[in-house]
């Protein structure tokens, strides 16, 4: 740490950002601010067939829901290939790479002479000391790194996996730049990192296969070789690798399903990572505790369940109008219109009150909200097996008959009316309201029936009531 720590996120704008990638930007954002670093952008969008101004917005509108800012102007890799394309000359000029004029089906009818052919085909040198011929500025080529000769393997220390070595006969001398000239994966990464001045490479584990061709790349250009650590991937709840169906999917869906920002944030920084047995972190937190050290090596369970139960603590500490705000924002943008379109905002706030310790997301807060105003459009049978007798029916008439007395429609004369309506019957009160609150909603579940009845409304109550009645 002898160096102001710089870390980068770099993602590919060929698709949405994943929450695995969410994962690895979050680890570095808190890496930087818990050392007082930088934590920089790059979109390496060098795939030209696959990557899409669609999917560049979207990743950058992940990041600024979720509010993990970046503290430099944004790199974009294809903006730089004539700087990548200097750097491989300059290894050409110093005997640190060569042209390649061989044809992949060249490469492999030579390596299927000498072997069977039918393992991975290692570049064979053909070029390696090759003069230059005429006619060779026009012919299409490949640059080739020229991998030393004078060691037997790369080694360095991962900051999370401890010491990690590569025999250097696992690897052939590898391609930097394309045909055409457009620079390859390992190359341009360590020549952008070191414009970039990146002193710590935090990413996924499945990087580490790349990581022996980078530091030789670092050491052949001159460049200081950043420090190493790779995360252990996600995994769903078999074991196995995420999938989509676990979770594996992108971070504007989670947006849209109603799950908090700092909410997922906080999850995400649990899984993998800890700190004793504390869940719950806000962000000033998380910057104060965050280390490499407390990451584990194995791979971490993916859980809905717990991502919901964090969820649903974020909820609990929001007021009414900024659930509301959120639901607006993230998952309809006209839900007012939509779903409450009678209803003011303060009616839609009462209700959130009545269900924010309720719901785990504020999707299903917006599903909670349209039952209450517009009701169910059907009824739960194992609930009506359990709550509906014979007896019902003369409840409901005896309800309906003292709630249309009511003048004033509140929370305290609906629950005056109703204890002395089931002393009246010789009922218990439970068996008196549930099946009200089966018609009101469709469900035995839910707040207070005499919350619900003040917030439904007399007239709209009544009504519904009247419905359920004629439907038993």
């Amino acid at each position: 740490m002898d160096k102001k720590v710089r870390v980068r996120f770099a993602p590919s704008p060929t698709g949405h950002l994943h929450i695995g990638g969410l994962r690895t930007a979050l680890f570095n954002w808190l890496f930087a601010r818990h050392h007082g670093g930088a934590f920089l952008l790059r979109i390496e969008d060098t795939d030209f067939e696959r990557s899409t101004a669609e999917y560049r917005d979207s990743i950058l509108q992940s990041f600024a829901w979720t509010q993990l800012q970046h503290d430099e102007e944004i790199v974009t890799q294809s903006e730089r290939i004539a700087e990548h394309q200097k750097v491989a000359e300059q290894l050409i000029k110093e005997g640190k790479a060569y042209r390649c004029f061989c044809s992949p089906e060249e490469v492999v009818a030579r390596y299927g002479k000498a072997t069977d052919g039918d393992a991975f085909v290692m570049y064979d040198g053909y070029c390696r000391d090759r003069m230059m011929q005429a006619g060779d500025e026009v012919k299409q080529h490949v640059v080739r790194f020229k991998l030393p000769q004078d060691r037997q393997e790369v080694s360095f220390d991962d900051l999370i996996k401890g010491k990690i070595s590569f025999a250097l006969d696992q690897l052939d001398d590898f391609i930097i730049l394309r045909s055409g000239g457009f620079p390859m994966y390992n190359f341009v990464v360590v020549v952008d990192d070191a414009f970039m001045g990146i002193t710590h490479i935090i990413r996924g584990e499945e990087h580490i296969v790349n990581t022996p061709k980078q530091i030789l790349l670092y050491e052949a250009c001159g460049y200081d070789v950043p420090r190493f650590g790779h995360l252990p991937l996600i995994l769903g709840p078999s074991g196995d690798k995420l999938s989509k169906r676990d979770g594996a999917t992108s971070v504007i869906e989670y947006r849209k399903e109603g799950y908090v920002p700092h909410a997922l944030l906080n999850y995400l920084a649990r899984l993998g990572w800890s700190h004793g047995d504390q869940e719950i972190f806000s962000l000033s937190e998380l910057i104060e505790r965050f280390s490499l050290e407390k990451i584990g090596t194995k791979g971490a369970i993916f859980d809905f369940e717990k991502l919901a139960w964090v969820n649903t603590v974020y909820l609990k500490e929001m007021t009414e109008e900024q659930i509301l705000d959120a639901i607006i924002a993230d998952v309809n943008t006209n839900f007012l219109t939509d779903q409450c379109v009678t209803r003011t905002a303060d009616e839609v706030k009462q209700v959130i009150a009545l269900y924010k310790e309720r719901v785990k997301t504020l999707k299903q807060m917006m599903f909670e909200i349209d039952l209450v105003f517009n009701g169910a459009r059907e009824v739960d049978q194992l609930d009506m097996q359990k709550w509906i007798t014979v007896e019902t029916r003369q409840h409901l008439n005896a309800i309906i008959a003292a709630l249309e007395k009511i003048d004033v429609f509140t929370h305290d004369n609906c629950s005056e009316m109703a204890k002395e309506l089931a002393a009246q019957l010789g009922i218990k009160l439970v068996n008196l309201l549930q099946p009200v609150r089966l018609a009101l909603l469709g469900k035995a579940s839910g707040p207070g029936v005499f919350d619900l009845l003040a917030v439904i409304g007399k007239e709209e109550s009544v009504e519904r009531l009247k419905v359920f009645l004629q439907q038993l």
